[in-house]
């Protein structure tokens, strides 16, 4: 197998997002549950006989040697010379984005990680999924999530994961149109620190409109940007309207297709929004083995 078409790198919600503390190093300490939606990026891959890596399609506002995909590769290309004694064969990489940047939904961290897991393949590195995540997390936080791959219980800064059962349901999201850095969050005086922590069994997997937890980045992102609070305040009509991530987008669960495609048609036209149901697992895994690609 030489290449791998349309593997997909779906985005993730936060159900809720607790900040409950900071390192010495100023890393945030974060619970949180992660949900992946049926909605996401795809990427195609093919070999090189060069060992060259090379994005081979335009990505506004990321250049080529800044992109996640390419940094998360070269560090495998990196693992890989040291564990077989040669060089990486290479790949190409075309990314067909449709995730906003700056949304919330961890768009480039998918990327990345569908990035890993189809090189792993294609070149028949023979790393494990928990190797593969070591390799991601220093690139960002939520790498190690979507290699793992399934609805987790997350704590730390992102790297210690358990399992949970998340909702089967549809989710409404819209797009508020502003781009959210994560530091300029992070980084707000007005920042909530010390939320006390829950425990994995206080969340309430069976109830998919529970209105458990919060999301301790939301007040300080609305106030940074009023379109996130104007987002949040519409859709909170129709249910429990929360933000995902550090933003922008917003998000609320519905029990159905029927009952997403009502607010959809309800939403005011200068916001984009969109549905996705609930993914209990990673996609591409059953795809990568089953050879589906």
């Amino acid at each position: 197998m030489r290449s791998l078409h349309g593997c997909p790198a779906p985005a993730k919600l936060n159900l809720f997002l607790h900040i409950v503390g900071r390192r010495a190093d100023g890393y945030h300490l974060l619970q949180s549950v992660f949900q992946l939606i049926e909605r996401g990026d795809t990427l195609d891959f093919d070999l090189r006989a060069d060992g060259r890596i090379h994005r081979t399609n335009d990505v506004p506002g990321v250049p080529e040697d800044a992109d996640l995909i390419v940094r998360a590769l070269q560090r495998l290309a990196a693992a890989y010379r040291e564990r077989h004694g040669r060089a990486a064969p290479g790949i190409d990489v075309a990314v067909h984005k449709i995730l906003p940047m700056g949304g919330g939904l961890g768009g480039g961290s998918s990327d990345a990680a569908t990035a890993l897991m189809a090189a792993n393949h294609l070149w028949q590195g023979g790393f494990s999924d928990g190797e593969l995540m070591e390799i991601g997390l220093p690139l960002g936080a939520d790498i190690p999530f979507f290699i793992y791959g399934r609805t987790a219980f997350v704590e730390g800064v992102g790297e210690a994961m358990q399992p949970v059962d998340g909702p089967d349901c549809w989710y409404v999201v819209l797009e508020p149109g502003v781009s959210v850095p994560t530091p300029a969050i992070f980084a707000a005086e007005d920042l909530t620190r010390d939320t006390k922590p829950v425990r994995i069994a206080d969340f309430p997997e069976a109830n998919l409109l529970s209105e458990f937890g919060k999301n301790d980045l939301q007040a300080v992102a609305s106030r940074l940007f009023p379109p996130v609070a104007q987002a949040i305040e519409w859709l909170g009509q129709y249910g429990a309207a929360r933000m995902t991530g550090s933003g922008a987008c917003v998000f609320c669960a519905l029990p159905g297709e029927a009952q997403a495609d009502q607010v959809l048609g309800q939403v005011p036209t200068r916001w984009r929004a969109w549905k996705a149901r609930s993914l209990m697992q990673h996609p591409l895994k059953s795809l990568l083995q089953n050879n589906e690609l």
